[in-house]
């Protein structure tokens, strides 16, 4: 593994500790929603895992770029890496219905069909 994702790894670990330096909720979310469906735990308390969850990664993530901004002098690689990566968009989009049940896969005939939907959405 290389050593930027090695460090990053273990930063995201450190910030998904609680206040005890024990893993937190975030090993309790494996399986979390397949035990919901089974009945064996409420809705609620799997909606406050899944938001434990995002605060975590939350954390992580400002953690990560908290750390790639104060050294971006001494490592310019790491963080044109991770600018590069948060760069990259989408090429395509996949097959559209349109309401008649007829469906596009030309990139024409897929604009027309976000047009159409965009222009009924957000005309007064």
């Amino acid at each position: 593994m290389h050593r930027n994702k090695e460090e990053v790894k273990q930063k995201s670990e450190q910030a998904c500790m609680d206040e005890q330096q024990v893993p937190g909720k975030t090993q309790a979310q494996k399986g979390s929603l397949q035990r919901v469906e089974a009945g064996q735990i409420a809705h609620e308390k799997y909606r406050k895992i899944v938001q434990a969850a995002r605060d975590h990664v939350r954390k992580a993530k400002a953690l990560t770029e908290l750390n790639l901004d104060r050294d971006v002098k001494s490592n310019k690689k790491s963080f044109h890496r991770y600018i590069s990566d948060k760069r990259k968009v989408m090429e395509d989009a996949g097959p559209l219905w349109k309401e008649m049940g007829d469906l596009f896969t030309c990139d024409m005939e897929k604009d027309e069909v976000l047009n159409d939907f965009f222009v009924s959405v957000f005309t007064s």
